[in-house]
Formats: structure tokens, C-alpha cells, sequence
């Protein structure tokens, strides 16, 4: 008899395995490193929850990458509610996801990524993940031809703020 795997350690497993996925999304949306993990939780909570209605229909990854972005954009929504602005990243010297210093051009990235809308800077983060647009789209909910176009434009915005 086949002993079923348990379900905290799937949820564990599940956890570890994408750890760096989570933590991409949470720091892009984070203000500082509390509430980079405050997201975190956030979305470990959510994953949790939603783990059992979980169906298999999409890649493991495709569901925590939308159950991310959508539990870092509902936080970002409700704080920015109680708030007049939105903080700067400057404060995080480190990626969460690493335990050695970023280089000043990739924060300088993730600087100008953060500060687009909540919308662009999730399809920004799945196209650097080397996502398909089919993939973005099946996450984001968008057509296939609008996530092309949007991300051409968002590119765009990109290099312009880099070069001036």
C-alpha cells in the first residue's frame, strides 16, 4: 500500500521549491524589509489556503505566481488606502532571494520596476522569469496580444527612465 504524502509536507515542499518565485513578487512590491515580510506571510497563508482547491489544471508555478502578484496587489491596494504615498525601496540592500549583495544596476532595475503600475510591473517580472506570453497570459488573465503589446510598451518605458 501506497502511503500518501502529507499534506504540510507537500505544502513545505511546495514552499521551498519556489521560494524564489515568492520572494521575487514580494520584493518588487515591497516598501521596506517588514513589510517584505509581511507580504511574504501574506502569501504563504494564501498558498496555504488555496492549496486544497488547488486542481492541477495550471503549472504549479503559473498558480503561485497569480496567487503572489494578486495577494501583493490586494495589500498594496488596501495599505495605499491607509497611506498618502508609497515608500521607496532604497532600504533593501539585498534581494530576499539572495544572501550576497545586488549588484547597483540590478536594484537600479528592480528600482524602476517597482515603481510601475501594480499591473506592469507583474507582466515585467514573468517576462524577466522567461515566462511565455501564453503562460503571462493564462497568470495575468490578459490576451495573449495584449500582454505582447503591454510588455513592448512597458520595455519601452524601461529603457527610457534608464537613459535619462
Amino acid at each position: 500500500m501506497t502511503k500518501r504524502p502529507d499534506y504540510q509536507q507537500q505544502f513545505i515542499d511546495i514552499i521551498e521549491t519556489h521560494n524564489s518565485l515568492i520572494n521575487k513578487v514580494c520584493f518588487l512590491y515591497a516598501a521596506d524589509d517588514d513589510h517584505f515580510k509581511d507580504l511574504y506571510q501574506e502569501v504563504v497563508i494564501n498558498l496555504w489556503q488555496g492549496l486544497k482547491h488547488f486542481q492541477g489544471r495550471s503549472k504549479i508555478s503559473t498558480w503561485i505566481y497569480r496567487t503572489s502578484i494578486n495577494t501583493c496587489i490586494s495589500c498594496h491596494r488596501r495599505t495605499a488606502r491607509h497611506s498618502k504615498g508609497r515608500h521607496s525601496l532604497d532600504s533593501i540592500i539585498n534581494l530576499p532571494a539572495d544572501d550576497v549583495d545586488t549588484p547597483s544596476q540590478l536594484r537600479e532595475m528592480y528600482n524602476m520596476i517597482a515603481a510601475l503600475n501594480d499591473v506592469d510591473k507583474s507582466l515585467i517580472l514573468m517576462w524577466l522569469d522567461e515566462l511565455s506570453y501564453e503562460e503571462i497570459s493564462a497568470i495575468s488573465g490578459l490576451s495573449r496580444n495584449n500582454v505582447a503589446s503591454r510588455l513592448r510598451r512597458i520595455k519601452l518605458k524601461l529603457v527610457r527612465r534608464a537613459n535619462s
